[in-house]
């Protein structure tokens, strides 16, 4: 009797593990996306389910009017996908019924009503001024969520410039007045989605964002998905829209897909096995060879960034309803895409067909890192330079941000340096189908900031005062208003400095006038009332443009709308010049009298005006 006792008590305690082992083959560790709304013109849903064991599951909808298109199975046997219409569905919670090795059981999934339809989403356009910070720079609102237990890295340390600082969402929101006061009306953070990422070699640290390791989750160093909307609200209450930046071309290599690749082609050459080579002009080069594309577009963007197979229709449904989910869900105004040439054009053609069917007022920018305007515009939607509709609104401005960079180094003559240089650019704008939809920039994060190692803001404000009023978009860089400086000289740290009063602990606080220097206080209200006055301003928005030839070192190019005249002029020499006002009777016409807008001051037109070296003013008549 004690040895069948014996025997009995195995046996069950057998059972236990074994239905324990299977409990956990059928345990669903994640569903992307995570809920999803219901009055979509794009009827059809994707839901990745994640968990052990799920591929061989059958699955069963209740409720909610929704119906099981499809089941899809991929090569990781912890995947699967369904494809669910929701033509008919309502919102309110619907079950998701799983039958897996004999064991069953569900999930809730909620479809949720949507807070407005999306023609009435209006994205960012040529009457904003973006205004890109990096989250991790610019203030710490929280110290609380510095260094997250569990997550990979664990260092937070301002000393080291490539490591994360603990800049955060609500570091930006306690000084949403500060954008309200300098007068930009966009903010373009660098990505907040989840970045846990080892730090390299305890140097270098993903503080930047750019590679994701999950699409649906605001990293919890700079706050919840809570906060961001939270944010994105506020910034909306004072005026402010909210640009996206998002990364289609690559993830981080510690998302889960690395890991457990759902597919075999998932991604372009799993295992870095192909590092990109940057050559981006190979992907429109009408003569490029196969090898060339395939370097330029499929491989790994660095060893830490795996590169995502946008021509799996999977992977783009995914990355297609991601971006979709955050503009219903957390009320973003606009995407900033990274690395866009790096992608797949056909695919990327169809995400942004369905967003613009779906959003018509909507806008995306893609990242074009080329300086010649010829390839920048073969991007733009409807351009008549490429054999391929992108449906991309918004391009970026690179050969602008070359050719402005060069006034710094070159005096202007009349053929090809200094000011000759924007001339000639602004020149082919008849190669895009919208150039008041192009975003220029004279410097970013990617590059040495404009000021360079110096404080000296002369040319800033030349290139300032023409970026805030020719037919374009303007993006600025935090902290240039304050002439915050550096170059990349040593690392991309030194140009996307702290916020100096952001931060416990900081000597000086540059939000507050009273922490800024005279000469940074003399920028930043310089900057502030160019952006005042810019908002509204339909001649800056709505006029005509026309540029002239350089004349005597003098650049000038006027905007024209509704009877009135803004005439930037630039002097793009290092002595003191002449505006030979008779050359530009076309513009004055019969006015006599201007305001430089920049200083307040009366301008007689009826004599020459005399600039000093390197100097500019914006005539108001």
């Amino acid at each position: 009797m004690k040895k069948e006792a014996f025997l009995m008590i195995l046996a069950s305690l057998m059972f236990l593990t074994t239905n324990t082992e299977a409990q956990k083959r059928t345990t669903i560790d994640r569903i992307e996306p995570t809920n999803w709304y219901v009055g979509m013109q794009d009827p059809s849903l994707q839901l990745m389910i994640y968990g052990e064991g799920i591929k061989t599951a059958n699955v069963q909808i209740e409720g909610g009017g929704v119906k099981l298109d499809s089941i899809v199975r991929l090569d990781s046997p912890n995947y699967l996908l369904l494809y669910l219409n929701l033509s008919d569905a309502k919102a309110g919670q619907i079950k998701l019924n799983f039958t897996n090795k004999g064991k069953k059981f569900s999930k809730p999934y909620e479809l949720k009503t949507r807070q407005m339809a999306g023609k009435d989403r209006k994205g960012f356009d040529n009457t904003d001024v973006l205004y890109l910070l990096m989250p991790d720079r610019f203030a710490n609102g929280n110290p609380k969520n510095d260094v997250i237990k569990g997550m990979r890295d664990q260092l937070c340390n301002r000393q080291e410039p490539s490591l994360r600082h603990g800049g955060d969402l609500e570091g930006v929101r306690q000084h949403l007045d500060y954008f309200t006061s300098l007068g930009v009306t966009a903010l373009w953070f660098t990505p907040v989605l989840e970045n846990d990422m080892l730090a390299e070699n305890g140097k270098h640290s993903s503080y930047h964002g750019y590679a994701t390791t999950n699409y649906y989750r605001v990293d919890p160093r700079f706050g919840t998905n809570e906060d961001y909307k939270n944010l994105i609200e506020a910034c909306h209450s004072k005026g402010m829209k909210v640009v996206m930046d998002m990364i289609f071309n690559h993830c981080g290599s510690y998302h889960p897909w690395n890991k457990d690749m759902p597919s075999k082609d998932w991604f372009n050459y799993p295992n870095y096995g192909l590092q990109t080579s940057f050559k981006l002009n190979s992907v429109l080069d009408p003569y490029a060879s196969k090898v060339d594309l395939d370097e330029t577009m499929n491989g790994w963007f660095v060893a830490s960034m795996p590169d995502l197979n946008q021509k799996n229709p999977h992977v783009m449904k995914y990355l297609i309803q991601n971006s979709v989910w955050w503009i219903e869900n957390a009320g973003i105004d606009g995407i900033r895409m990274d690395t866009y040439p790096y992608t797949d054009r056909d695919a990327m053609a169809h995400w942004l067909e369905v967003l613009n069917k779906e959003y018509p007022n909507f806008n995306t920018v893609g990242e074009t890192w080329v300086t010649e305007p010829s390839y920048t515009a073969a991007w733009q939607k409807d351009s008549k330079l490429s054999d391929k509709n992108s449906n991309l609104k918004s391009v970026m401005d690179f050969a602008f941000f070359d050719r402005i960079n060069r006034i710094k180094h070159e005096e202007t003559n009349q053929w090809d340096d200094g000011f000759a240089k924007i001339y000639t650019s602004l020149g082919l704008d008849y190669l895009y189908p919208n150039p008041a939809s192009v975003l220029a920039f004279v410097e970013n994060h990617d590059t040495d900031r404009f000021l360079g190692d110096e404080k000296d803001a002369t040319f800033l404000k030349q290139a300032y005062a023409l970026l805030l009023t020719m037919k374009r978009t303007p993006q600025l860089y935090y902290g240039s208003e304050i002439l915050m400086n550096g170059t990349k000289a040593v690392t991309d740290g030194n140009v996307r400095k702290d916020f100096p009063g952001g931060f416990a602990g900081d000597t000086q606080n540059k939000f507050t006038k009273e922490g800024r220097t005279t000469a940074e206080n003399a920028m930043f209200d310089w900057v502030s009332r160019l952006l005042q006055w810019r908002k509204g301003n339909e001649v800056i928005s709505k006029g005509t443009q026309t540029q002239f030839v350089p004349l005597k070192g003098i650049y000038v190019l006027a905007r024209q709308y509704g009877g009135k005249t803004v005439m930037t002029v630039e002097n793009g020499t290092r002595k003191e010049a002449q505006l030979q006002v008779k050359h530009y009777a076309e513009l004055i016409g019969s006015a006599t009298v201007a305001t430089d807008i920049l200083t307040g001051q009366k301008v007689d037109l009826t004599q020459n005006i005399t600039l000093p070296q390197s100097g500019v003013m914006i005539l108001e008549f």
